[in-house]
């Protein structure tokens, strides 16, 4: 890390020049690692995307991911390759933009790197509880972990719709790094040393779009979701902070930014299938038609309340409805008749 500082020879407040060139290897091709991998390409970067040959083979032809992006227009001349190994040769920065699920499998291949590792995955790791900063440390264990995350669809990243991050990491100067990286016009970034509650923050809002589209899906108005994304953020604070995050990393872009877009967009593919399940459609049937991060880590958050001792109403109910065929509605009435107590 200390040469990637070095070659760009930044002074501590200004942004990074628009021609430095720093080698980056983007490590999964789904809509965000290939939005980020386009950003960093737009920044003058020299970035390598890593995937799946078929994804990789439609992109090198059609420079497009309808299915993901649909209508943006992706660069023909990075670099994409298939072999992990190769895509790191040289890399100052390895991005991660691979599901919580496969994360460990990914992050065990980069276990010589030793520049800075940037988690773009909002997940929690069900076998062991750990995030995924947690996961680099003992799999990576030569790089300095960053995490990236806020209130951020893939799409409108793409498209270069204005969009606000939070880089953290306990080593400032890595955050600084990774900040200037990305900061651009449509792309501010800010930088935090909070990386559990930004970690938690990204993670437990997955779960709470659940339970919001739920809310969507039943058809509860305008007053029931409000209440459930107020109680929720409630909720994830309460987590967070036992877990030894601050209090106020959860009013900012990874707790409230990024619960308000993933709760209330069309795009979100967790508030998707918390509406879908409502609505009665099987659940195999809903996660077929999309990855929802939200489902394995409603399993994690709520074995992680337990262990903590917190309670977390709503992560149980959704942790119910997906693992034990709960009914949303049932979940909702169970809600609703909690016994009263004090606002918290």
């Amino acid at each position: 890390m200390q040469d990637v500082m070095g070659r760009l020879r930044l002074p501590p407040s200004q942004p990074l020049p628009p021609k430095s060139s720093v080698k980056i290897s983007v490590l999964g091709a789904g809509a965000w690692g290939t939005a980020l991998a386009k950003v960093l390409h737009e920044r003058h970067h020299a970035v390598t995307l890593w995937g799946h040959a078929a994804r990789l083979a439609d992109l090198a032809r059609s420079h497009r991911n309808e299915s993901l992006l649909p209508g943006v227009e992706l660069p023909s001349d990075w670099r994409l390759e298939t072999d992990l190994g190769r895509a790191l040769e040289g890399s100052d920065l390895a991005l991660l933009a691979v599901p919580s699920e496969a994360f460990r499998a990914v992050a065990q291949q980069t276990g010589s790197f030793a520049g800075i590792a940037l988690s773009v995955c909002k997940g929690i790791e069900h076998s062991t509880l750990l995030t995924m900063s947690q996961v680099l440390r003992q799999t990576t264990p030569r790089a300095t972990p960053v995490a990236l995350s806020g209130p951020s669809l893939a799409l409108e990243v793409a498209q270069g719709i204005p969009t606000a991050l939070v880089a953290a990491s306990e080593d400032e100067t890595a955050a600084r790094v990774v900040q200037d990286l990305f900061h651009r016009p449509t792309l501010r970034v800010y930088t935090t040393t909070d990386l559990r509650g930004v970690e938690l923050g990204g993670a437990l809002k997955n779960v709470m779009a659940i339970a919001a589209g739920v809310c969507d899906g039943l058809h509860l108005g305008d007053n029931a979701k409000a209440a459930l994304i107020t109680r929720g953020l409630a909720e994830m604070r309460r987590l967070g902070v036992a877990c030894g995050a601050r209090v106020e990393t959860f009013n900012g872009l990874s707790g409230l930014g990024d619960l308000m877009v993933t709760c209330f967009s069309e795009k979100s593919r967790n508030r998707t299938l918390g509406e879908r399940l409502a609505k009665g459609e099987p659940l195999a049937d809903a996660l077929a038609r999309a990855t929802a991060e939200g489902h394995p880590t409603a399993r994690s958050a709520h074995h992680l309340a337990q262990r903590m001792g917190i309670a977390a109403p709503i992560i149980d109910e959704v942790h119910a409805i997906l693992y034990a065929g709960k009914n949303p509605a049932q979940a909702v009435r169970d809600l609703m008749t909690r016994e009263s107590r004090p606002e918290d």
